[in-house]
């Protein structure tokens, strides 16, 4: 099987994603405005720009998506190309609706510093309807303009978020990022509700990861949050399971005379199907033969182990991952796991 990621991340060349925090530890110096604080003007001119970068990435015009870049990612565009390229078959006759925009003024604060935005109107406890935050680590000094799509094809929906920077009175493409609203026609209520059903019938791990998928389809990138998000995590955090790898920290899990260090374990896509990542941690991935009957193995123990999974996933994806970072992955059908 490729060693490549199955989901796909767009990572802006820029910025670097950082972790929730309260609104509490705000920055003066860095402010937002919804669509409904910006003058006509502006959120014109916002709301074109990200509708502009949609119909470039939508038709794969990768020439003019990085004429239009930011000078940090034009300098090397390759990545994104791929990734605007691997996007073509979900974006394939596609159109867009903008649902929000916002600007994120951080022009006052110190060079790379973390950047926190709250959106509208936060109320006592949190998050209001109409609210959002954004959080960046490392976010240079400047005007930044989120917006949030809606792109409806025969492939089904997609979230497709547009992030610029103001570069004189123009918007600069800064990144894009591309996530599907459904799988196999499900969407994140869908996910949500599995989640409560696995958890009553005291199947916490596949509660656990229909909770992480029902996340992911509500959350069009990575570095904002939502009420919806925020409930949804707070609802998901009371049903993590202790015996997964979490914060850096492996489990083991034994196969025969064998213990694996898992690294992580996770619910991803895999065409249209939702399969159960593994990652492990391998001596060398570079003798295959050993690889791939060690991921075998590491398969059958998973399943052997926690059998509920049987009911929540279509294959089991095996990666073997050595101490550079290579990786060696197999799949089995879950049907093929005895």
């Amino acid at each position: 099987m490729n060693p490549t990621p199955l989901r796909s991340h767009f990572v802006i060349a820029f910025l670097v994603c950082g972790l929730l925090s309260l609104p509490g530890l705000i920055a003066q110096a860095q402010t937002c405005q919804t669509s409904a604080d910006m003058d006509a003007a502006t959120r014109s001119a916002i709301t074109n720009a990200g509708q502009r970068y949609f119909d470039m990435v939508s038709k794969g015009d990768v020439a003019s998506l990085k004429q239009n870049a930011v000078p940090s990612v034009a300098s090397d565009f390759s990545g994104m190309e791929e990734r605007v390229k691997a996007a073509q078959p979900e974006l394939a006759g596609a159109q867009a609706t903008v649902k929000s925009a916002f600007l994120l003024d951080n022009t006052q604060t110190a060079p790379d510093a973390r950047a926190e935005f709250y959106c509208g109107v936060f109320a006592k406890n949190g998050q209001t309807a109409n609210s959002a935050a954004f959080y960046f680590d490392s976010l240079p000094a400047g005007k930044y303009a989120v917006v949030l799509l809606d792109a409806t094809s025969p492939k089904g929906r997609t979230m497709f978020s547009v992030l610029a920077q103001q570069t004189g009175s123009d918007w600069k493409f800064g990144n894009v990022f591309i996530k599907p609203a459904q799988i196999a026609g499900h969407d994140s209520d869908w996910f949500l509700t599995q989640a409560r059903q696995f958890k009553s019938k005291g199947q916490m791990h596949n509660a656990w990861f229909y909770y992480l998928e029902a996340r992911n389809l509500i959350s069009p990138t990575p570095f904002m949050s939502t009420l919806a998000t925020d409930k949804l995590y707070d609802e998901s955090q009371a049903a993590e399971p202790p015996d997964l790898p979490a914060g850096g920290k492996t489990t083991d899990l034994i196969a025969g005379t064998t213990t694996y260090k898992i690294s992580s374990v996770f619910p991803d896509v895999v065409g249209t199907d939702l399969d159960l990542i593994v990652r492990y941690q391998s001596a060398n991935v570079s003798n295959t033969n050993q690889a791939y009957q060690d991921n075998v193995a590491v398969m059958k123990a998973m399943v052997t182990k926690y059998p509920e999974l049987r009911d929540a996933f279509t294959a089991v994806v095996a990666r073997a991952v050595d101490a550079t970072g290579r990786d060696y992955g197999t799949l089995l059908a879950m049907k093929d796991i005895r």
